[in-house]
């Protein structure tokens, strides 16, 4: 009886009867905008930037390869087994460890190495955000438990947003266990309303895109 009760007040606060029928969902709407790939670039990067990531418009996997050799320079990381990554001959690089397969011996890695180096599966230029879907390629490990990330995405997986996304890949679920969207370094403002970036992931990220690829 409370719960009818609670229903009927809701529905009469809404501007309802009792006995209306609820009104079918309206169609869902997807619009994907017309962007040429050097715009959906400089949007991506424009975006990243914005929220304090680092950012790199790699005109080859040449030249994708030398800015992650200086930035790791000195440091340790640890690799996904995106086959990009091995295209770019970053898998390769002094310092990388790569091609682990063992979950544990990943897991001692990523809680020991100053960076996690990943590709992306897709990347949404309007909001800077990457796509990660949890696979054998990409363990969601490396792009959340190093304190810096470094993310390495050919132009050709730069989508437009979200509608464009889901007409993609409108059942995520059906093809991995976890989509993730990364937008920007870990951030959390929890505590008394101030910014402190590293607390639930990556303080750090760099975002280079690979012009071509």
């Amino acid at each position: 009886m409370v719960r009818e009760q609670m229903l009927r007040d809701v529905r009469m606060a809404l501007g309802r009867r009792p006995e209306q029928k609820v009104p079918a969902p309206p169609p869902v709407r997807i619009v994907i905008p017309e962007m040429p790939i050097a715009r959906r670039i400089e949007s991506m990067l424009e975006r990243v930037a914005a929220l304090a990531g680092k950012t790199l418009h790699a005109r080859s996997k040449e030249e994708a390869r030398e800015y992650v050799s200086s930035v790791i320079r000195d440091k340790t990381a640890v690799a996904s087994n995106a086959p990009f990554l091995r295209e770019c001959g970053i898998a390769d690089l002094a310092g990388v460890e790569s091609g682990v397969a063992d979950r544990e011996v990943l897991r001692q890695l990523c809680a020991t190495r100053d960076f996690g180096i990943t590709s992306a599966d897709y990347a949404l230029s309007d909001t800077g955000s990457l796509v990660m879907l949890s696979s054998r390629e990409e363990a969601r490990l490396v792009s959340l438990l190093p304190p810096a990330h470094i993310a390495v995405v050919p132009a050709s997986k730069l989508l437009t947003g979200l509608d464009e996304l889901f007409g993609i890949l409108p059942l995520p679920a059906e093809q991995t266990s976890s989509m993730v969207l990364i937008t920007g370094p870990s951030r959390t403002a929890d505590i008394e309303q101030i910014l402190v970036r590293g607390v639930h992931g990556p303080g750090q990220i760099h975002v280079v895109v690979v012009e071509g690829a």
